[in-house]
């Protein structure tokens, strides 16, 4: 399991760049990132090379992050990748909240996250069916 990231935004400009403008000062890489977002807030899911600087950094800055775990699995770049894995945990009778992907072209690898309805049961389920799960020193070195 990975560490992410979750920052409620005020639905207003310039607040997506001083969560950046922190991050860069604070010298911490995004790796993924997904916006999520509604008429009052906005809602920025990252997942970042340090995540427990960027929690303090983000946090000391005025803004609310907190850390949740995910999952991040490594799914192959081609048609039908995403599906094998979404396949397997409906199989498995367990609900995805959400998803985002990202590619490493340092790994030349594609990698999805995942939030679910049971994290343990997720990774064990897919472990089993042979996908890669990733951890937080992978994350930190993409």
């Amino acid at each position: 399991m990975v560490k992410q990231i979750s920052i409620f935004l005020a639905n207003e400009p310039g607040i997506l760049a001083k969560a950046c403008e922190i991050l860069a000062k604070e010298n911490i890489d995004i790796r993924a990132l997904t916006v999520a977002e509604t008429i009052d807030f906005g809602l920025l899911r990252l997942i970042v090379n340090k995540p427990d600087k960027a929690v303090a950094a983000l946090n000391k800055g005025g803004l609310s992050a907190i850390e949740h775990e995910v999952l991040a699995v490594e799914v192959s770049d081609e048609p039908g990748g995403l599906y094998k894995i979404t396949r397997t945990l409906a199989d498995a009778k367990i609900n995805i909240e959400y998803v985002y992907a990202f590619v490493s072209r340092k790994k030349d690898k594609a990698y999805v996250v995942l939030r679910t309805d049971d994290l343990k049961k997720t990774e064990d389920v897919l472990k089993k069916s042979g996908v890669r799960i990733v951890g937080e020193k992978e994350i930190e070195d993409i």
